[in-house]
């Protein structure tokens, strides 16, 4: 089996011993995204919808530096610091999915991160 690392300076570095994503001959695993701004290193300000739509910007980045776009995504996981965020999390979430959307769990957590309020993974197939 071949398993190959990805990275891409347009996705925040990786914050421990893993990589942004590794590419099988078949899927994509892709590490989850918070809301850090790749420049700054720092989430970015604007609270949950801010934050999401970051990590959704960082997370296409890996998706496109493994050369898979969302069309490909068939799972993905959101991870909340607050459940009540459902929604507008959801909102951001739904302008970067295709239709059909990938199958989805969002969990509700203790804490992300350098205190993020969210956090996405995804998983594509490779075509």
């Amino acid at each position: 089996m071949t398993r190959d690392a990805i990275a891409t300076a347009s996705a925040p570095a990786a914050l421990g011993p893993y990589s942004q994503a590794i590419r099988t001959e078949s899927l994509v695993f892709c590490s989850g995204q918070v809301g850090i701004d790749p420049s700054t290193g720092e989430l970015v300000e604007g609270g949950v919808a801010a934050q999401a739509d970051r990590a959704l910007t960082n997370l296409t980045a890996v998706l496109d530096a493994a050369g898979v776009g969302w069309s490909a995504v068939v799972k993905t996981t959101i991870f909340l610091a607050d459940v009540a965020d459902f929604a507008a999390v959801n909102a951001i979430y739904a302008r970067f999915v295709p239709d059909p959307p990938p199958a989805r769990s969002t969990v509700g957590v203790g804490g992300l991160p350098k205190g993020a309020l969210v956090e996405v993974e995804a998983i594509a197939q490779v075509r």
